[in-house]
């Protein structure tokens, strides 16, 4: 069943637990991810980011019709939007639910167009998530998690009053991609922001920010947690587990899928989200 992920965080913030947020590049993925949140009964949310598909109009609607199949609530969002027209066209599609990423722009450059966004996807019930503080990018990318500025929690608070967005997306020491090594995350900082900010918290970067981490992380108040990487490295661990001689090479989706479908159901028991249906 296709949902808005705002009720759906709403209710992991009040009961303790976090709702796993994961990357999703094709349909086959997105089905893998959410075979493994209907075995354990956890609500689910699939994240579409514009700029690595090949398509926005394909994928992200194959994406919409696997999610309104499923027999758990699932929520599509489009993860990372980089402008205001990657929103709309979202929005269009029918994704229940939008980010538009301004978290590298001054204060008031990155509340004044989440102002922009909240009001026109609050018109058609569209739910929002913003970004405030900057996560890094890992590995390999030109920059480091040292690029990472952490939130201040008095100015999140204002950030949410003046724009009015569903769930904040937050920087404790975490990043995108993959890491040398593990980070260390700013707990104290996640519970001052927990017991300040009055929406869901979101953590960005979860893949290889350690298990511990994450665990804690879940249980002090982050609502959602954003998984991509993590995925990507349980299909690969698979393929070289698998025996592909002879006509095995046409078990090759099936072997991907099942890769993807652990990583995620290992996302799930970190979140403790499972039974939460």
């Amino acid at each position: 069943m296709l949902v808005s992920m705002v009720q759906m965080l709403r209710d992991a913030r009040e009961q303790g637990y976090c709702v796993p947020a994961l990357g999703c590049g094709n349909e086959h993925q997105a089905r893998a991810c959410i075979a493994a949140a209907e075995q354990a009964s956890s609500p689910l949310i699939l994240l579409v980011i514009y700029e690595v598909v090949p398509s926005f109009e394909t994928i992200g609607g194959g994406v919409l019709r696997v999610a309104e199949e499923a027999s758990v609530p699932v929520s599509v969002i489009l993860d990372h939007g980089k402008t205001f027209e990657q929103v709309m066209h979202a929005i269009r599609l029918g994704f229940p639910d939008v980010m538009l990423d301004c978290s590298a722009l001054p204060y008031e450059g990155n509340a004044s167009r989440m102002r922009e966004v909240v009001r026109v996807a609050h018109a058609v019930g569209v739910g929002v998530e913003a970004e405030f503080g900057h996560v890094g990018m890992g590995l390999g990318t030109g920059e480091t998690a040292d690029h990472s500025v952490y939130t201040d929690p008095d100015e999140a608070v204002r950030f949410v009053s003046e724009t009015g967005v569903d769930a904040l997306a937050v920087s404790i020491g975490t990043a995108h991609g993959a890491y040398e090594g593990t980070p260390e995350l700013q707990f104290g900082l996640l519970a001052e922001l927990r017991e300040k900010v009055p929406v869901p918290l979101v953590l960005h970067g979860g893949s290889g920010s350690g298990e511990e981490n994450l665990r804690n992380a879940c249980r002090m108040g982050v609502a959602k947690l954003n998984i991509a990487h993590d995925l990507y490295c349980g299909a690969l661990r698979a393929l070289e587990d698998a025996d592909f001689t002879g006509n095995g090479a046409y078990d090759l989706y099936n072997v991907v899928f099942h890769g993807i479908e652990a990583a995620a159901a290992h996302a799930i028991d970190i979140c403790g989200s499972a039974g939460k249906v």
